[in-house]
């Protein structure tokens, strides 16, 4: 009597050499795709020799659909994630400037107050040079 229990799909990489050869493009189609599982996988790898020619054009065809789609989507929010990125590196660019805008202004403040006051001792100085020459 035959074992009533079902021989499991083929493994991921235990696919015969010949389903591999004739269908290499399209393993490799499954085998990418984001949309299935692991299970999903190991099915469609399964049963592709028995698939009609129509269900195999009709797999490839929404296989390379759903990759161009991922890709367009990547690609758009590729450029989102650019345009985030170049406002946030500006962002960051003009908070340095501030900063070191406001270091320098601080700088000069005190470098200023110091002449300041340097000049007004040497006033005193000289003030009190000709007033003890004055005596």
């Amino acid at each position: 009597m035959p074992d009533p229990t079902p021989s499991p799909p083929p493994q991921q990489g235990t696919v015969p050499a010949d389903v591999t050869q004739k269908f290499g493009d399209l393993i490799e189609l499954i085998n990418k795709s984001e949309s299935m599982n692991e299970e999903e996988r190991k099915y469609w790898v399964g049963i592709l020799p028995v698939m009609t020619p129509e269900q195999i054009q009709n797999l490839r065809d929404i296989l390379e659909n759903e990759r161009k789609q991922l890709a367009s989507i990547d690609a758009k929010y590729q450029g989102e994630i650019d345009k985030v990125a170049s406002a946030e590196s500006v962002k960051q660019t003009e908070e340095d400037r501030t900063k070191r805008r406001m270091e320098r202004t601080g700088k000069e403040a005190a470098h200023k107050e110091k002449e300041d006051e340097a000049t007004e001792d040497i006033l005193k100085q000289i003030e009190e040079a000709g007033g003890t020459q004055a005596r």
